[in-house]
């Protein structure tokens, strides 16, 4: 995937409004904050937030674990140019880089977290990305990723109505028909799990928890 084919924050709509929207339908600070306490950050790691997108869950991080050094990555520049202003005016020191999950160097953190990024790309991406976060990890490192699972019922309606129109079908179905687990333990990663499931009115995000051996 090019930089010019990636999907930005907010799909179709404008990047400008993606904080708002979020705040707004997916009870952000719930599943935000079930990161931080899952995640349980400890001093002096280094933690990779891949997809950071406007930098909301780097700088709750950075606020939450000082002593962590945190890096930000995502391919969006307006998206990283308001994260920028989110760090300073939280006046937090995040490293933010513009790129993708496969740029990421091997073995160079303790954790990865990812929010609202996977069912935004297509399914080789999703392979990639994963395989790169594996990569990224030392041995015993963690993942955590916030996404759209496994959506049933009312939920995968609302999906339909909400992500999918802003982010298209194709790259969105896999999450949907709950395949993220399977992709995280066909990448390598062992002690995959489902760990928290927040209900919104885009559906359902459920946080996974996986571990590199």
């Amino acid at each position: 995937m090019t930089e010019a084919q990636y999907t930005p924050p907010l799909g179709t709509g404008d990047t400008a409004d993606y904080d708002r929207a979020i705040r707004r339908w997916t009870r952000e600070m719930r599943w935000r904050g079930a990161m931080l306490e899952l995640l349980a950050a400890r001093a002096g790691e280094t933690i990779l937030d891949i997809g950071c997108g406007t930098g909301s869950f780097a700088v709750m991080l950075k606020a939450a674990s000082p002593d962590a050094v945190v890096i930000g990555i995502d391919p969006d520049a307006e998206a990283l140019s308001i994260a920028r202003d989110k760090a300073q005016s939280a006046s937090v020191s995040i490293e933010w880089r513009q790129g993708f999950a496969r740029d990421l160097e091997a073995a160079a953190a303790d954790a990865v977290v990812s929010s609202l990024m996977f069912h935004q790309v297509p399914m080789a991406e999703k392979r990639a990305g994963l395989a790169a976060m594996h990569a990224a990890l030392r041995p015993g490192g963690r993942l955590l990723v916030a996404d759209y699972g496994k959506q049933a019922s009312l939920m995968r309606f609302l999906f339909r109505q909400t992500i999918q129109r802003l982010d298209g079908v194709e790259d969105t179905q896999p999450n949907a028909d709950g395949m993220l687990p399977g992709l995280m333990a066909e990448a390598g990663f062992d002690d995959v799990r489902e760990a928290r499931h927040v209900h919104t009115a885009t559906g359902t995000i459920t946080l996974f928890l996986a571990r590199r051996r």
